[in-house]
């Protein structure tokens, strides 16, 4: 993980520099938070699963690399997974697979308005935490609890797209799609099961 910052602070500022050289705007840096809806692909084990509600916050860098274009390298910390429902024996329970990612998005940004930007590029995620949690709706009691970092994958590859409105030169509105391209499980013999998450925030970006 120390080699990844290492790296980002690398590229920022080697962007940096050549972005002086060229007089382009300064590169700028900010925070961002907000809402992620995620789900897993449907494989035969998983023909019933649905989305699940979690989040996402971290910090960004947007290194400017023309006048239309830039760079924004992110570090976020985001929860994926998913959820269902299910009724066994009269009683309705909840399965919920929790997976949570240090996110490491690259976007390469496209101002197609002076306050408006499009994006797309890939997602890195490395795993932090990784739960299956089966819950009792009926008196909300949880049945268990499970740890399940063992049986999944540490790195997750991901693309994104999605774009951005800026209110104020500070304050904006985010969206995001991020779809998988690696798959969750270790050693998994079946159909692959990718990540897939709708991001929606706020970002705040320092004068």
């Amino acid at each position: 993980m120390k080699k990844l910052f290492l790296g980002l602070a690398a590229i920022a500022g080697s962007f940096t520099f050549a972005q002086q050289n060229k007089s382009a705007s300064p590169v700028t840096f900010g925070v961002k938070a907000g809402m992620n809806v995620s789900s897993l692909s449907k494989s035969n084990e998983l023909e019933d699963q649905g989305s699940k509600v979690g989040f996402n916050a971290g910090v960004f860098a947007n290194i400017p690399v023309g006048s239309s274009f830039s760079v924004q390298p992110e570090v976020l910390y985001s929860q994926y997974g998913s959820k269902y429902d299910q009724t066994l024996f009269g009683k309705k329970y909840s399965f919920s697979k929790n997976l949570d990612y240090i996110a490491v998005p690259v976007m390469l940004q496209y101002n197609a308005l002076p306050n408006l930007y499009l994006e797309a590029g890939p997602e890195f995620g490395f795993l932090v935490g990784a739960k299956n949690k089966l819950k009792s709706e009926s008196n909300n009691n949880i049945v268990t609890d499970g740890d399940v970092k063992q049986f999944t994958k540490g790195f997750n590859v991901g693309l994104g797209i999605g774009a951005g409105y800026y209110f104020t030169p500070q304050f904006g509105i985010t969206a995001r799609y991020v779809a998988g391209l690696t798959d969750t499980y270790k050693n998994n013999s079946g159909d692959a099961v990718r990540n897939n998450v709708f991001q929606v925030g706020l970002a705040y970006k320092f004068k």
